[in-house]
């Protein structure tokens, strides 16, 4: 009981020293329902993308790991939109600790599933020419994210949140599309 006063006064603390509510109030603005559907959308993106990988690979590189860790992040993406919209008013000192696992969750495995299947593409034939930026990309949004979690005196949080989501998705848009041109031209042969 004492472990969850002392979270109480830490998102009160955080509240009046801040100004604004706990992380997820963006969830609830004018806006939330769209975005919390937009996060359940990107989820199944995210999840369909990876198996079309999996299953399109046939390369040396060939590995369930970087579709398992989009799954898990699509999971984390989809608990955090469905999450913040029942458990602020059901559970509200836990409401925070779970979105904030989630999301972490969600970035982490992402990132780090981006950096696994931009590696393997390297290997995959006919993806040699995406590979290399797709690589690139994958790092610049592994180090935004850290720069996002450990540099606390740097962009407003909010602003390198967006930063690093922009990236992110970006990433999986050029792979999707890659993805798409790829198909059509094996279908086309």
């Amino acid at each position: 009981m004492r472990r969850l006063r002392l979270w109480q006064d830490r998102i009160e603390t955080e509240v009046e020293v801040s100004g604004r509510g706990p992380p997820l109030v963006y969830l609830h603005g004018p806006w939330g329902l769209a975005l919390r559907a937009a996060y359940c959308l990107l989820a199944l993106a995210i999840t369909l993308l990876g198996i079309a990988l999996y299953r399109g690979s046939i390369g040396p590189r060939r590995s369930a790991a970087a579709p398992l860790l989009f799954t898990v992040s699509a999971l984390g993406l989809a608990t955090v939109a469905i999450g913040d919209s029942w458990l602020p008013e059901a559970t509200p000192l836990l409401a925070p600790f779970i979105h904030g696992l989630a999301a972490n969750t969600a970035f982490l495995c992402a990132s780090v599933g981006m950096l696994l299947q931009a590696w393997y593409l390297r290997r995959e034939p006919g993806w040699q020419s995406a590979a290399g930026l797709l690589w690139g990309w994958a790092w610049l949004a592994f180090v935004l994210l850290w720069l996002h979690v450990l540099w606390r005196g740097g962009p407003p949080r909010g602003l390198g949140q967006k930063v690093v989501i922009v990236v992110i998705v970006g990433w999986l848009l050029y792979l999707a599309l890659a993805l798409y041109r790829r198909s059509r031209r094996a279908a086309a042969c």
